[in-house]
């Protein structure tokens, strides 16, 4: 609708009446008996209110604005106001920077209540004006209650100023807020903050912005939630009046705003007081007049936007929950990236201890040197008194071989842990690089391993060693060969056990075993065989094998906490996407039961 000064109703069809249930004031609807809505929203505003978007993704930052703007909307808006439907009807006056919001809101109220000037932005605090008798709804603080009010004019974005106005007639209430497009991001949050908590949004813009791209997106945002809306073209030179009006109700209709009223004010000059001429107001003052009067009409705004309001939260909060198992999806994301790279270090200790790999080398030849290896084959032919004597007389004379033995294997195991920690922290890193969330985790000290692994791996080594040994204590401690021979014996054992562990399970040497030398390892069987028998050689490898392989996991477990810790941290609880839902779908069920369900979305003012 364009007008000028028409004298059509502006509260629309019968239709529009009869659709609202209204009978002039009641503060609920007729199907909202109970508690239902207002609880279901409480939980909504409280799930809201717990979800947690602390990644690094490209839905984070999107879905934190939307939650902070549906929980400002539940505080500032729908909550309040379905507790008084009968309240005075908020309309935001919003618009583009110089577009005369101030000047507009004090010719309607026919008092200077809203500073106006060239210096930009004029109004850096909302004012509210109202009626003397509709002040104490205001002041109480359930509309907006994020904004402190006071009764004079501050530079605070958060403090709302409360000006009553005589000429203003009840039941209606102005709220002039900050400019939409400001170069102050304070004032472009709260302005979009007001304009969610309007009953009715006027829009106000001139002949020269009326294209901008801000203003329409806002518009977008208002027909999506059903809001109803008027719009006010200010500052229309007289001889472009008809093109420019005619341009922009193209572009409302194109926009499905074509229902929207449209009043078109002419360029003019402004009295003593600032005021605008009452001819040049008077279409948008009726308008407003017969509104205020109208207590059916004010109930039809109030429950359009009431209603398409919550009818929009459910597409809005399942945006929020499928933000929320996105969080959750990235985070276990990248604890499998670091427990993939773990896994596989641990598998590469395993292939190391069945391939042979560790014998090579120096503890090849501190094996050779310690058993004597012509010496023992030659013995085999002998018998088992006899080698168990030898063995005897060996082991006693010879001790410093043992300790070169037991050092080489400390050295080899642990430079095989420190390359395989070193191996799995680098994968660990390329993994949490390639994906947002993890490079924004990432610290420099987690492409290496921890910077003490060198002295847990030794200290590892060696605990895994004295565990052997306590190993062949417990498991020979009632044959007779261990009793006679005494320490020395138990640790040559040891190593022997050490080296079989090395080699095979099954101590049955494999063509590479055999070629590099491990073939050896015969001679660890038959020296243990000799010792506790066949099947005791079995269990004392196994128990060996398994003990060493526990201890390297919980070391590998230690340096993949590195990263994993870092994902507890952050983690947001997978519930919060279910509570979300949850909370949608009870508002969406009781606002179907309490009469607000509708599919009008024109965004018209009734």
């Amino acid at each position: 609708m364009t007008t000028n000064g028409d004298s059509a109703s502006p509260f629309g069809t019968p239709a529009v009446a009869a659709r609202t249930g209204s009978t002039g004031g009641e503060d609920r609807p007729a199907a909202f008996g109970d508690d239902a809505l207002p609880d279901a929203l409480t939980s909504l505003r409280a799930a809201i209110g717990a979800a947690r978007f602390p990644l690094v993704l490209p839905s984070a930052e999107p879905a934190g604005r939307t939650a902070a703007a549906l929980a400002d909307q539940l505080d500032d808006y729908l909550i309040p106001r379905l507790s008084r439907l009968d309240a005075p009807l908020l309309v935001v006056v919003g618009g583009s920077t110089g577009a005369g919001k101030s000047t507009l809101v004090n010719s309607l109220v026919q008092a200077r209540v809203s500073a106006a000037g060239v210096l930009r932005p004029t109004t850096r605090s909302p004012v509210l004006v109202c009626n003397p008798a509709d002040s104490p709804w205001f002041r109480r603080g359930e509309l907006l209650p994020g904004l402190t009010r006071t009764n004079q004019p501050s530079d605070d974005p958060r403090s709302l100023h409360l000006v009553t106005a005589p000429a203003l007639a009840p039941g209606l209430a102005f709220l002039d807020a900050p400019d939409i497009d400001s170069v102050v991001d304070a004032n472009r949050a709260l302005a979009n903050q007001l304009l969610a908590a309007a009953d009715l949004w006027l829009f106000v813009t001139t002949a020269a912005r009326y294209a901008d791209a801000v203003p329409w997106e806002l518009l977008h945002g208002a027909r999506a939630r059903g809001a109803v809306i008027a719009l006010v073209l200010d500052r229309v030179p007289a001889e472009a009046t008809d093109e420019v009006a005619a341009h922009l109700a193209e572009m409302l209709a194109e926009q499905d705003l074509g229902a929207a009223p449209l009043f078109v004010l002419p360029e003019t000059w402004v009295d003593g007081q600032g005021l605008l001429p009452d001819r040049v107001t008077a279409p948008l003052a009726d308008w407003f007049a017969r509104l205020a009067a109208d207590a059916d009409a004010r109930a039809a705004v109030v429950r359009q936007t009431l209603g398409g309001a919550l009818a929009a939260l459910a597409p809005s909060v399942e945006s929020l929950a499928v933000a929320a198992d996105e969080q959750v999806t990235s985070a276990d994301a990248l604890d499998e990236r670091v427990l993939a790279a773990y896994r596989a270090a641990n598998r590469m200790v395993e292939q190391g201890l069945r391939d042979g790999r560790l014998l090579r080398g120096e503890v090849l030849a501190r094996w050779q040197e310690f058993i004597g290896t012509s010496d023992f084959f030659r013995s085999l032919e002998a018998r088992i008194g006899r080698l168990r004597d030898r063995l005897t007389a060996t082991f006693s004379r010879r001790p410093a071989p043992a300790v070169e033995l037991r050092d080489a294997i400390e050295s080899q195991l642990t430079t095989l842990l420190r390359g395989v920690a070193a191996e799995a922290a680098e994968h660990a890193h390329t993994g949490w690089k390639a994906h947002p969330a993890g490079a924004a985790l990432l610290t420099p000290d987690l492409a290496h391993h921890s910077a003490d692994l060198p002295e847990r791996a030794e200290r590892l080594v060696r605990d895994w060693q004295r565990g052997v040994l306590e190993l062949v204590r417990a498991e020979g401690g009632d044959r007779r060969f261990v009793a006679r021979t005494a320490a020395y014996a138990v640790n040559a054992t040891g190593l022997a056990v050490m080296i079989a562990v090395f080699a095979s399970t099954a101590f049955i040497p494999t063509g590479l075993e055999v070629a590099t030398g491990a073939g050896t390892t015969v001679a660890g069987q038959a020296v243990l065989q000799a010792i506790f028998g066949d099947q005791a050689v079995r269990t004392l490898a196994a128990k060996a094998r398994e003990d060493l392989l526990d201890r390297v996991r919980a070391l590998l477990d230690e340096e993949a906490a590195r990263y994993l810790g870092r994902t507890d941290q952050a983690r947001p609880a997978a519930r919060h996407a279910t509570a979300l839902r949850e909370a949608a779908a009870q508002v969406e069920a009781a606002r179907t039961r309490s009469g607000f369900a509708t599919d009008d979305r024109s965004g018209a003012a009734a």
